[in-house]
C-alpha cells in the first residue's frame, strides 16, 4: 500500500479547525479506497510559535519539511504579529525554497454556491488560474533608505527571469492544450513598461510552440472588469504573482466567497514538497467558535488527490461539496446556514459513502 507522507501546519486562527476536517476527508477516501493511506505529521509552526520562540517556523523547518510528500497548511495571521513577518517567514519561505512557481487556484461556480452576479450561469464561471508565484512582485527584492529620516524612500523590485516567467507559461499552455480550453494572459504592459512587456513578449514566444491553444491577452483593469461583467470569456488564465493574487479573490468572491477558495502551491517537477492550502486567511474573529467553512479545505485537499494522481477522488470531493451546498442542511454561517465545521466535514464523508466499493 503507498503511503503519502504529509506535514501539516494548521497555524492560526480558525487553521486547526479546518485542518482537522481535510485530515478527516483524507482519511475516509483512503479507506474507501483502499491502495494507499495518509500519514500526517503536525508542526506547531505559525503565530503563536512565534509569540513564544521569535520565529514563525523552526530554524531547521525547511530541512524538516523536506522530508515530507506534500505539506497541508491551515492558516496563517494573529492579531500582534505584523502581517508581513507571518507571510515572509512562514507561508513565502516555504515557497521559494521548495520551488513552488505554479499557484494553481480554481474560479469555479458549483451548483449550490451563492454567486453575487446577476443572471449568470454556472457554467460561465469555470476558470483555473496559474499565477507565477515565486518571483515577480513577490521577489522581496528592495531598499528601505534614510528610515525613519524626512528623505526616507522605499524601492520595491519586480523580478521577472526569462527562466521564471517561461516555465509558467509553458505550463499554462499545456494545461489549456491538455483541457482543449483557451488561454489568457493578463498582465499590465502599457505602465510597467519593462516587467509586462517582458511578459507579454514571452507569452508570444512561448505561445508559438502551441497554435493550436486559442490564446487572448488583457490589461489587469480590464481583466477585472471582464470577470464580473462577462467571467465566461475565461478558461485557463496565467499571470505574474501580485495580479494572480488580486484576481483569485475576486474570482473567490464570484464562485461562492472565500470559504470556497483553494489553492495549490505546486513544484510540477516534484523534486520539492507542493504544499495544499485554502486560501480565506485566519479569521481570528470566529477562531475557536466552530463557524468557519471548511469546504476551501476540502477542495484544498481534492487539489491534493489529484497532484498525486487520484483525480477520480479529487473529482469525487468535489461533488461531494456540491450535494452538501445543495442539500443546504449542513451549512456554515458564512452560507446562510448555522451547522458546525465538524458537522460539514462529517457530511461530506457521509457523501463519500456512496462510492462505497466503487
Amino acid at each position: 500500500m503507498n503511503t503519502y507522507k504529509i506535514a501539516v501546519i494548521a497555524g492560526d486562527g480558525i487553521g486547526p479547525e479546518v485542518i482537522d476536517e481535510g485530515i478527516k476527508v483524507l482519511d475516509e477516501v483512503a479507506r474507501l479506497d483502499g491502495g494507499f493511506r495518509f500519514e500526517f505529521t503536525h508542526f506547531p509552526w505559525g503565530c503563536e510559535y512565534y509569540k513564544q520562540t521569535g520565529r514563525m517556523m523552526a530554524q531547521d523547518g525547511i530541512e524538516q519539511l523536506s522530508k515530507f510528500d506534500a505539506i497541508f497548511l491551515g492558516a496563517v495571521g494573529s492579531p500582534g504579529v505584523p502581517d508581513h513577518i507571518s507571510l515572509w517567514d512562514l507561508l513565502l519561505i516555504i515557497r521559494k525554497s521548495f520551488d513552488q512557481y505554479v499557484n494553481l487556484r480554481p474560479v469555479k461556480l458549483i451548483e449550490g454556491a451563492p454567486c453575487p452576479l446577476k443572471d449568470v450561469k454556472r457554467e460561465d464561471v469555470d476558470m483555473i488560474f496559474i499565477r507565477e508565484n515565486s518571483e515577480g512582485e513577490y521577489a522581496g527584492s528592495g531598499s528601505w533608505l534614510f528610515k525613519g529620516k524626512p528623505n526616507e524612500v522605499v524601492i520595491q523590485d519586480g523580478v521577472f527571469s526569462r527562466f521564471g516567467c517561461e516555465r509558467v507559461i509553458r505550463y499554462a499552455y499545456e494545461l489549456a492544450r491538455k483541457e482543449k480550453k483557451t488561454l489568457t494572459s493578463i498582465s499590465k504592459g502599457n505602465a510597467l513598461n519593462y516587467s509586462m512587456v517582458f511578459w507579454d513578449q514571452i507569452f508570444a514566444e512561448v505561445g508559438e510552440e502551441y497554435p493550436d491553444v486559442k490564446t487572448y491577452s488583457y490589461l489587469v483593469d480590464a481583466a477585472s472588469m471582464f470577470m464580473i461583467k462577462d467571467p465566461k470569456r475565461f478558461e485557463v488564465v496565467v499571470t505574474s504573482n501580485l495580479f494572480g493574487d488580486i484576481l483569485t479573490d475576486l474570482g473567490a468572491a464570484i464562485a461562492g466567497g472565500m470559504g470556497l477558495a483553494a489553492g495549490a502551491n505546486l513544484n510540477p517537477e516534484r523534486k520539492f514538497p507542493s504544499m495544499f492550502e485554502p486560501i480565506h486567511g485566519s479569521a481570528p474573529d470566529i477562531a475557536g467558535q466552530g463557524k468557519a467553512n471548511p469546504l476551501a479545505t476540502v477542495w484544498s485537499a481534492s487539489q491534493m488527490l489529484d497532484f498525486f494522481g487520484h483525480e477520480q477522488w479529487g473529482a469525487r470531493l468535489i461533488d461531494c461539496i456540491e450535494q452538501v451546498l445543495c442539500d443546504k442542511q449542513t451549512l456554515t454561517p458564512d452560507l446562510g446556514g448555522n451547522s458546525s465545521t465538524s458537522a460539514v466535514g462529517d457530511a461530506i464523508v457521509e457523501k463519500l459513502q456512496q462510492y462505497k466499493g466503487d
